[in-house]
């Protein structure tokens, strides 16, 4: 069995808004983030092969998730690959491969985030989860910023 999650969603602006949209710090903050009272999202990014993209976030201060991206792979607009480390409430960590694609169909980008190698299927699942709140969030960003969206277009597997 395959340890990885790919989530898509049809997003109605241009692969250069989302993207762009998704690596600036607004759109990180909001991929991660939680409509929870007192939810955390700490964010620095270095948008560079090479560079590292840190994410601190959870429900208070004294509880954080890590996520320290480095970037392999950056073909703006059409495609990201990240080496990601993930490090959880109790100190453990893992590691695993990310890529994002930001492919036009017409006026519309198909954004696909797949995340490979979970050591655990339950890690994957919980994972998995979180995802179309991410998505949504990215996307109400992108409609917020003027270029409206089209939701119901989610793709799991």
């Amino acid at each position: 069995m395959r340890l990885d999650v790919e989530f898509a969603r049809l997003i109605d602006a241009t692969p250069e808004e989302v993207f762009d949209a998704f690596t600036d710090p607004e759109g990180q903050e909001a991929f991660y983030g939680k409509d929870d009272p007192g939810w955390i999202v700490r964010s620095q990014c270095d948008l560079r092969v090479g560079g590292v993209w840190t994410v601190d976030f959870g429900p208070s201060s004294l509880e954080l998730y890590q996520h320290r991206h480095v970037f392999e792979v950056i073909e703006r607009p059409h495609r990201l690959v990240l080496a990601s480390t993930e490090t959880r409430l109790d100190g453990s960590s893992f590691h695993t491969k990310l890529e994002f694609t930001f492919e036009a169909k017409g006026e519309k980008t198909l954004m696909t985030m797949t995340q490979r190698g979970f050591p655990t299927a339950e890690l994957r699942d919980e994972h998995a989860r979180g995802l179309p709140n991410a998505f949504s969030r990215l996307e109400k960003l992108i409609q917020l910023s003027g270029t409206p969206t089209d939701t119901g277009h989610d793709r799991t597997s």
